[in-house]
């Protein structure tokens, strides 16, 4: 498997139900029964395409590899009033978080699978066609005719997958995300002196005393992100369902000249507002990162204050000493706490 395809977020599948089955043209030939009537069973019904949000998978990567889905036909019906047994559904899973589009209208959303279990039916198996058994009448004794089962659905989908955390961490290509993801959780995300390590999303679990959240680490913004420029618009959206953002600035950079830490601040803030405005109301805490970095560390006063008469919280950090991560991980807490608390006032 190429790294490149370790998270797949985004696939097209073909799904087909199950053609109906053919009704049965039949006619009694028993011996002592001289005047059979027809008998010709229904044919069964097509298979459903059905897909399942489980919590155990965390990619689309199967669907890549399998981009056709195909639920099984319903049977022939046969003679002595026999119907033909249904074809069997397909049940496909996908990670919780998709959500499911419907190429073939407009590019309208069927279904967002956020929750471990929801089931969306995107393919309907096709009726069976009906026996000539169905249509005798009194002036027709003798039906000779039966119909043919409908066809399944198909349809062409994209599945989008967006990350489900509590936590997610934004900012400039080589801010620390992911060091500090690897330092506060299990996750083992590549870390790397140049921009750019991250070329996916990735997740760990962070414990705090009793307390255990996602934390989500989102591939490095730059300008021009929401318009698509660096496959932005594509990590952006995972940004969409995290409850609380922890915006990374690379004080560190500071070590090699002047620079304008509040204009990298409110760039990356540019682009989650132009992606969704509704992001610039999420909880938020600043971190300024790589203090290991800086022998003189006043020049952050000026940023510090500048945010805190934003309303923001400002924090220190050194993931590579764990300087400041004790409290940190104290904020987020707080942090995930209130917007908990917000969401039930609500």
């Amino acid at each position: 498997m190429k790294p490149s395809d370790a998270f797949i977020d985004e696939v097209e599948i073909s799904v087909s139900a199950g053609d109906g089955g053919d009704g049965c043209v039949s006619m009694r030939r028993e011996k002592y029964v001289p005047r059979g009537g027809p008998d010709g069973g229904d044919g069964g019904r097509g298979g459903d395409v059905v897909l399942v949000a489980d919590r155990n998978l965390g990619t689309l990567f199967d669907h890549r590899m399998r981009p056709r889905v195909a639920a099984e036909p319903g049977a022939m019906g046969a003679g002595s009033g026999k119907s033909g047994r249904d074809g069997e559904g397909a049940l496909v899973r996908v990670p919780v978080g998709t959500v499911v589009i419907d190429l073939g209208d407009s590019e309208r959303p069927l279904a967002d699978l956020a929750v471990h279990g929801a089931r969306c039916l995107v393919a309907r198996g096709g009726r069976g066609g009906r026996g000539n058994a169905r249509f005798t009448t009194p002036t027709h004794q003798a039906p000779d005719t039966a119909e043919r089962g409908r066809p399944g659905q198909i349809r062409r989908l994209r599945l989008l997958l967006k990350l489900l955390a509590d936590v997610g961490l934004v900012g400039f290509p080589n801010a620390g995300k992911s060091t500090l993801l690897r330092r506060i959780s299990g996750a083992r995300p590549r870390v790397a002196a140049y921009p750019f390590t991250t070329l996916v999303p990735a997740l760990g679990v962070a414990e705090v005393g009793e307390r255990r959240f996602v934390v989500a680490d989102i591939p490095g913004l730059i300008e021009g992100a929401s318009e698509g420029a660096g496959l932005g618009d594509r990590f952006l959206r995972h940004v969409e369902r995290t409850r609380v953002l922890v915006h990374l600035v690379d004080a560190g950079s500071l070590a090699l000249g002047p620079r304008d830490l509040l204009a990298d601040y409110e760039a990356i803030r540019r682009e989650l507002g132009a992606y969704e405005p509704a992001l610039l109301a999420r909880p938020e805490l600043v971190v300024l990162t790589k203090l290991d970095l800086l022998a003189e560390r006043g020049a952050l006063a000026g940023i510090e204050a500048e945010l805190a008469a934003r309303g923001r919280r400002v924090l220190r950090l050194s993931a590579a000493t764990g300087e400041g991560l004790e409290e940190l991980l104290r904020a987020l807490v707080d942090a995930l706490d209130a917007s908990l608390a917000a969401e039930h006032a609500a």
